[in-house]
C-alpha cells in the first residue's frame, strides 16, 4: 500500500517538467507568429509601404476624362447655327443591380424602357461591368432616374448638339455623332478644332465604382473653337423658304440655291432640297444628307454662255456689230443636230444670249482655230475643287481630248459635255461681275476681301455684263428673274437630265444665275430645279421666279439701295 503512493508522486514530479516544457513550446511558437506578423506589418508600413498604397489605390481611385464643350458654330452676325448643351447618360454595373423585381421596374419606368427589353440587356451583360442605361439624357430626367437610388446605377456628365435652324441649313453643317464626333458636312471638316481636348481629373470611389470624393484635376479640358460662316441667316432663311415652295409647286425632284457676296465671294446662302431635320433622325431620307450645291456636277446647258462669251469676244475676231445667221434654227455637225428653240435668223451677240441660240454659239465658236471655250472654263476653276474644305466637295470635268471635234468645241459653248457644280458656277461669274477678277468661293466669314486672280479682261467682263443685263428685260423669256428697283444681269438655262442609258426622255434642269445690282453688283445668285413637272420646265419659267424673290428680298436686307426707278414688269 504504502509504495502505491510513491509511484504516483513520481510521476506528478516526472509530468510537471514535461507540461511547463510544452507551455514554453506553445507561447514561443506564438510570440514567434506574433513577431513574424508584427514585422510583415512594419515591411509593409514602413519599408514596402509603396506596394501597400499602391494596392488600396488600385481599388479606390480613378482617373476619369472631363468632357471638352465643342465648340459652337454661328452665322457671320455671331447667330447659333450649332450649339452643344450638358445633358446626362446614366450607366450601370451589371452586378451590382439588384434581383428585386419592383426596383427594376420602376427603373425600367424611370428610363422610360420596356421591363423585359432592359432586363435581357442586364443579362446580356452580366459578366461586365460596364453597361449604358440610357444616353444623353436631360439633367432633369437623369435625377428622377438617379433619385430613385437603385445599387449599381451612375451618371455621367456629356454633351449634346443642337441645331437651331434645323433643316434650313442642314446639310452644309452636318451633324456629330452620339459621342459628339463629327460625321458630316462642316462638322466633319472641322471637326478637330470643333472637339478641344478633353481633360482628366483623379476621383476616389468606392468599391462598386460610385464617386466619393474629387481629389484633383490632372489636365484641364480645353474647349473646341468656335467657327464663324459666312451665312447670313436671314438670308438663309429666306433663301430655303423659297426654294422649298418652288420645288413644291413645280414636282420637282429638289433644287438648290448658292448665293455670293460678289465683292468678297463669301457664300451667303445654301439651300437645298430635299432636307432633313438634324435634331431628329428617325426616319431619315439619306437624299437628305447630300450638299447638293457643293458635291453634285452636272451639265449647266445655257447658263455657261455668257463664260463661253467672254473667251470668244478676247480673241478680237468679233466686233461689237457681228451678226450670226442662226436661220434655220438647226444644224448638223459630226453627224449631231443642235437645234435652237425657234427660227431666230440673224442676230447680235447680245441676241445670242438672249435667245439662248445654241446655234449662234456653235457658229461663233467653229470659227476659232484654237480650244478658247475649254481654256476659259479651266482658268475658271470648273475643272478643279474650289477649296473650301467641305467633305466630297465636286471638282467638275471640263475634256481636254488630244484632238477636239467640231461637236465637241460646238456642245462645250452651250454647256453640254462637262459637268460642274452649283458653287463653281457662282465662283465663275465673280469674274464677270468684278471686271474680270475671279474670286474664291469661302464658306467662313472673312476680315477683308481676298485678292481676286485676273482670269478675263476687264472690258470684255464688263461688256458681257452689259450684255447680260440686255438679257433679263421686260419681254424676254428671263423677264420673271427682274428685281422691282434693281438692274439684274442674269442667264436662263434648261438642260437634259442624264441616266444610266443617257439623256432621259422629259427630264430636265432648269437654271438661273443672276448678278444684282449691275451698277455695282452685290449678289450672285445660281438656283438650279431638278427634273420640274408642274407644266413649264424651262429656267425662265420655273428658276428665275425664285432668284427674283430671294435677291429682291436679300438687297432689301441688306439695305442695298435701288439703282432704278421704273417698276420692273413681270410678264
Amino acid at each position: 500500500m504504502s509504495a502505491t503512493p510513491r509511484r504516483e508522486s513520481a510521476r506528478r514530479r516526472t509530468s510537471a517538467p514535461m507540461g511547463q516544457a510544452r507551455y514554453r513550446v506553445m507561447l514561443g511558437l506564438v510570440l514567434l507568429g506574433l513577431a513574424l506578423l508584427a514585422g510583415r506589418i512594419v515591411d509593409l508600413h514602413v519599408f514596402d509601404r509603396s506596394f501597400l498604397q499602391g494596392q488600396g489605390d488600385a481599388r479606390t481611385l480613378r482617373v476619369d476624362a472631363i468632357p471638352a464643350h465643342r465648340g459652337m458654330i454661328t452665322d457671320r452676325h455671331g447667330e447659333p447655327l450649332a450649339i452643344s448643351t450638358p445633358v446626362v447618360t446614366l450607366w450601370a454595373n451589371p452586378q451590382d443591380l439588384p434581383d428585386d423585381g419592383i426596383q427594376r421596374l420602376r427603373l425600367a419606368q424611370a428610363l422610360g424602357q420596356d421591363l423585359d427589353a432592359l432586363n435581357a440587356r442586364i443579362e446580356r451583360y452580366a459578366d461586365r461591368e460596364f453597361m449604358y442605361l440610357r444616353r444623353r439624357m436631360t439633367p432633369e430626367a437623369a435625377q428622377r432616374v438617379l433619385d430613385l437610388r437603385v445599387p449599381g446605377v451612375h451618371k455621367r456628365a456629356e454633351y449634346k448638339r443642337y441645331y437651331p435652324a434645323g433643316e434650313v441649313i442642314a446639310q452644309l453643317i452636318g451633324v456629330t455623332n452620339i459621342d459628339d464626333q463629327g460625321q458630316e458636312g462642316l462638322e466633319l471638316a472641322y471637326n478637330p478644332y470643333l472637339s478641344g481636348e478633353p481633360g482628366r481629373r483623379r476621383v476616389l470611389k468606392d468599391r462598386r465604382g460610385r464617386l466619393v470624393r474629387d481629389l484633383e484635376v490632372l489636365r484641364e479640358a480645353e474647349p473646341g473653337g468656335d467657327l464663324t460662316l459666312s451665312i447670313d441667316q436671314r438670308l438663309q432663311y429666306m433663301a430655303y423658304r423659297e426654294l422649298k415652295a418652288a420645288v413644291d409647286e413645280n414636282d420637282a425632284d429638289g433644287g438648290m440655291l448658292v448665293m455670293l457676296d460678289a465683292r468678297s465671294g463669301e457664300v451667303l446662302a445654301m439651300a437645298n432640297q430635299p432636307s432633313y431635320n438634324p435634331n431628329n433622325r428617325a426616319g431619315l431620307d439619306p437624299d437628305g444628307l447630300r450638299n447638293r450645291a457643293i458635291v453634285d456636277a452636272y451639265e449647266p446647258g445655257s447658263v455657261i454662255k455668257p463664260l463661253a462669251m467672254t473667251a470668244l469676244l478676247e480673241t478680237g475676231r468679233f466686233p461689237p456689230d457681228t451678226v450670226i445667221d442662226t436661220s434655220p434654227g438647226w444644224m448638223v455637225i459630226d453627224g449631231y443636230t443642235i437645234k435652237d428653240v425657234a427660227n431666230y435668223r440673224e442676230l447680235s451677240l447680245s441676241g445670242i444670249l438672249e435667245k439662248s441660240s445654241n446655234i449662234g454659239m456653235s457658229k461663233l465658236t467653229l470659227q476659232l482655230d484654237e480650244p478658247v471655250v475649254p481654256q476659259r472654263y479651266r482658268a475658271l476653276g470648273l475643272d478643279q475643287a474650289l477649296g473650301t474644305g467641305f467633305p466630297g466637295e465636286a471638282s467638275g470635268s471640263v475634256p481636254s481630248p488630244r484632238v477636239w471635234s467640231s461637236s465637241q468645241w460646238a456642245a462645250l459653248s452651250y454647256g453640254y459635255g462637262l459637268s460642274v457644280s452649283a458653287l463653281q458656277l457662282a465662283s465663275a461669274y465673280t469674274a464677270i461681275a468684278n471686271h474680270g477678277e475671279r474670286l474664291p468661293p469661302s464658306l467662313l466669314r472673312l476680315n477683308e476681301p481676298p485678292a481676286g486672280q485676273p482670269v478675263v479682261e476687264p472690258a470684255v467682263a464688263d461688256r458681257v455684263l452689259g450684255m447680260m443685263d440686255q438679257v433679263v428685260a421686260p419681254g424676254t423669256g428671263a423677264r420673271r428673274g427682274l428685281v422691282p428697283g434693281y438692274s439684274v444681269a442674269g442667264k436662263t438655262g434648261t438642260v437634259r437630265k442624264t441616266g444610266g442609258a443617257g439623256y432621259e426622255e422629259n427630264a430636265y434642269r432648269s437654271l438661273f444665275v443672276g448678278i444684282t445690282p449691275v451698277s455695282d453688283p452685290r449678289l450672285i445668285t445660281v438656283v438650279m430645279i431638278d427634273h420640274p413637272r408642274g407644266g413649264s420646265y424651262y429656267g425662265g419659267a420655273v428658276a428665275a421666279p425664285v432668284f427674283s424673290r430671294v435677291a429682291g428680298n436679300a438687297l432689301r436686307l441688306l439695305d442695298v439701295p435701288p439703282d432704278q426707278v421704273e417698276t420692273a414688269d413681270e410678264g
